[in-house]
């Protein structure tokens, strides 16, 4: 074959080029999260501490997560009613990366995010912060750079985001390298430079603003050849129930929906998290992120069956906040499952490393409801923050794969968008 007719792919100013925006991109996104996170941090402390404080209950008190997450449920079910927009995508129904909005749905999305977020609500950010970017960033595309396409705007936009959320620009690399390595022509490195760029960007800005840092402080891991056995039944137990999970929130989504008005189903919804969060505490509410680090400094106060107990309140949590129309993603709270799931294998299996225990359940819930096994390796090694889990993770992974390969994806198939196309226009 001719040299000439090898599709080679941009050339380096071509690149260099498209990091420019690439950088604002990532920079935007981190400013994003930010600040809905930091809006959610402030109503979620009038909600929990505040309030209480004035109407002299308890910040402890059980019931009072029965009341926070029903008034939760009625706000966003408004939102979802009467909002331009509806809050946007439902996240049950579409992919992390989704079809853009029009400028007027993105307060909705925002709105619901941030009432879910400080409500308790057992979901993630990654969803409806990457429509609210994604959205913005392809109507800034359309009119300073209009020779881009649509898609290739969303997947920097999701990378940046992804790096800003989780840290560093190689879990977007991972991410994307699936997606990205099956187009033909030109280097994989080429098309993930630009959203490298951004994911990175991200990462930095959102370090520099003091955003969550994923170190656990977990105790140095020793790797053991019977570490792949323990480690494989601890992700294998973890995937079984993150399979479970995924398969329960399609049929569970058409039962919410029968009660037509979101009002009503997120009311509901909200009224049964409530009760899930009074049966299982606080720390089986919220995103997942300050209760994963929060679990692992406590772990000697919780036994076999309180984490038992906290594995089961949580996926169903999830299931139910997915399937009742509250905005978000599940990777957040896969992750603090799968920590208790390392928690109780660890407690459960003599010898077992409680680093490597936590790695391999993390490994299993996250691949099964994320259904990605880059991301689901990534994030376990990133929990366990040692390197030495890492060869052994990516055998453990693989048994755990067996599971998942077949089982449904925690995604709901009705009513969902077509492919990402051109921006609706506000």
């Amino acid at each position: 074959m001719n040299d000439e007719t090898i599709d080679r792919g941009p050339g380096p100013a071509a690149l260099a080029k498209a990091a420019v925006p690439a950088v604002v991109v990532g920079v935007a996104s981190a400013l994003i999260l930010f600040g809905a996170d930091e809006l959610a941090l402030v109503l979620e402390h009038w909600w929990w501490h505040t309030l209480p404080g004035l109407l002299g209950v308890a910040e402890d008190a059980r019931w009072w997560n029965v009341v926070v997450l029903s008034i939760t449920g009625v706000l966003v079910g408004l939102v979802l009613w009467k909002a331009p927009g509806n809050g946007g995508h439902d996240t049950a129904t579409v992919e992390i990366m989704s079809p853009p909005l029009p400028v007027k749905a993105l307060p909705g999305v925002l709105a619901a995010l941030v009432l879910g977020l400080a409500g308790g609500v057992s979901l993630g950010p990654e969803g409806p912060i990457i429509m609210i970017a994604s959205s913005l960033a392809v109507l800034a595309y359309k009119k300073f750079a209009p020779a881009v396409p649509t898609e290739a705007v969303i997947i920097v936009t999701a990378a940046g985001m992804l790096g800003a959320m989780l840290g560093t620009p190689v879990a977007a690399a991972l991410v994307l390298t699936g997606a990205l390595g099956a187009v033909k022509g030109g280097h994989l490195w080429d098309r993930l430079f630009t959203p490298l760029v951004a994911a990175g960007s991200g990462a930095i800005a959102y370090h520099l603003l003091g955003g969550v840092s994923w170190n656990m402080g977990l105790p140095a891991y020793e790797p053991r050849l019977w570490d792949l056995l323990t480690g494989s039944v601890v992700a294998v137990v973890g995937a079984g129930a993150g399979v479970a999970a995924a398969a329960a929130l399609p049929p569970a989504w058409r039962m919410a929906r029968r009660l037509r008005n979101p009002l009503v189903y997120a009311t509901a919804g909200g009224l049964i998290l409530g009760l899930l969060g009074a049966l299982g505490g606080q720390i089986t509410l919220f995103k997942g992120a300050a209760q994963t680090a929060e679990i692992i400094a406590n772990r000697d106060d919780y036994g076999v069956l309180a984490l038992a107990g906290i594995i089961v309140i949580k996926l169903v949590a999830i299931v139910v906040a997915a399937a009742t129309g509250f905005r978000g993603g599940r990777i957040f709270p896969a992750l603090f499952v799968g920590v208790a799931m390392g928690l109780l294998g660890h407690a459960l299996i003599p010898g077992l490393s409680l680093t490597l225990a936590v790695g391999a359940g993390v490994l299993g819930v996250v691949l099964a409801i994320g259904h990605d096994g880059w991301l689901a390796l990534f994030i376990a090694a990133v929990v366990t923050g040692d390197i030495a889990t890492f060869p052994m993770l990516c055998i453990i992974v693989l048994p755990a794969w067996l599971v998942v390969t077949r089982a449904p994806h925690m995604l709901v198939h009705e009513g969902a968008p077509g492919p990402v196309s051109e921006p609706a226009h506000s």
